[in-house]
């Protein structure tokens, strides 16, 4: 079946529940909120009976295909929620999972519910398997640039504007953070009327400073030359107790991978050919060729020389300052 985008999921819900539905991605909010959504559907029609099973490493694999088995002896709708946490079922995991997609029991809705995935694993034919048969509901991350639409949207259902000011302000305060942007947004449902329109001051006033960030998005920041969010990502990054070694190996293999893609597109390669010997995945298809195009070989190659010069810091092999090192020389790539 083709995926079902999560923002979709109450239509197609009020069309009528589907016996298999798959759950997996990033955002625990959106996966969690899709469940739950499913629940009450599967009430509404019905299915009273609800019955969950965890996937651990002690999980009796055999036990769920005999109550999957047994389901049709009895008359009750029933709702069957499949929990894998760590999203790795095993072999024996993965074969019952193939068996149960293939035989679907009786008046039941089935929910298999799984985190991020790695490419690997959507590879199995566990989730092969299931995926053809399943409504897939991928909970995708909300990113920068779509994070100020989603908060809107979701101020809309509460009855609520706000301007574009305030929008941006509330965006910067929970970037990272879908599940604190969500408290947020109910809080402004308690505190503001429907139909008001919500203000910089307002914003200002109620909205907590709950970002979160990571080496992911610092990355994808000064790659994409946005000094002023590398400003703010570093600093939150500092402020939340993160250590620069992590980060440190991250700019430098990206650096590595600006340099190898500098050099492979002068010997006429494309960026497809490359993209996955540099590792160039996600937002880095598109930000790796612009930041060659904007930051030249020898300063690439003076970074690279830097990194090393604040892991030596960072060692004690070299007296100095890792994190302010670290800042500047990130900040000096965005610019």
């Amino acid at each position: 079946m083709p995926a079902v985008a999560i923002s979709d999921l109450a239509e197609q819900l009020a069309a009528g529940l589907q016996p298999l539905y798959l759950i997996h991605g990033e955002e625990d909010l959106l996966r969690v909120e899709a469940l739950d959504a499913l629940r009450a559907a599967a009430k509404h029609q019905g299915y009273l009976n609800r019955e969950v099973y965890t996937a651990d490493n002690s999980f009796d694999w055999n036990e769920l295909l005999a109550a999957a088995n047994s389901m049709g002896l009895f008359a009750d709708l029933k709702l069957m929620e499949i929990h894998i946490p760590n999203g790795k079922p095993g072999k024996s995991g993965g074969e019952a999972l193939q068996q149960l997609a293939e035989r679907l029991p009786e008046d039941t809705v089935v929910v298999v519910m799984l985190p991020k995935l790695e490419r690997a694993q959507m590879q199995g034919k566990w989730f092969g398997a299931l995926s053809q048969r399943a409504v897939v509901l991928e909970a995708k991350a909300v990113g920068t640039q779509a994070l100020p639409q989603w908060i809107s949207g979701r101020l809309r259902r509460h009855g609520l504007e706000i301007d574009r000011e305030a929008l941006a302000l509330f965006a910067e305060r929970v970037e990272g953070n879908l599940l604190a942007a969500k408290q947020e947004i109910d809080k402004l449902a308690l505190l503001y009327p429907q139909g008001h329109l919500l203000g910089i001051e307002e914003a200002q006033a109620a909205v907590a400073n709950v970002a979160r960030f990571d080496v992911f998005q610092l990355s994808s920041a000064w790659m994409g030359g946005d000094a002023a969010r590398v400003a703010r990502l570093l600093e939150g990054l500092e402020a939340g107790g993160e250590e620069p070694v992590l980060l440190l190996w991250a700019v430098s293999d990206d650096i590595r991978s600006l340099i190898r893609l500098t050099a492979a597109l002068k010997q006429g390669q494309s960026v497809a050919s490359v993209r996955n010997s540099l590792r160039l995945w996600g937002d880095k298809q598109t930000l790796a060729p612009k930041a060659v195009q904007r930051i030249p070989i020898g300063r690439l190659v003076n970074a690279l020389q830097e990194c090393a010069r604040i892991d030596r810091i960072i060692k004690g092999a070299e007296e100095g300052d890792a994190w302010g090192e670290f800042k500047m020389l990130v900040s000096g790539l965005a610019a």
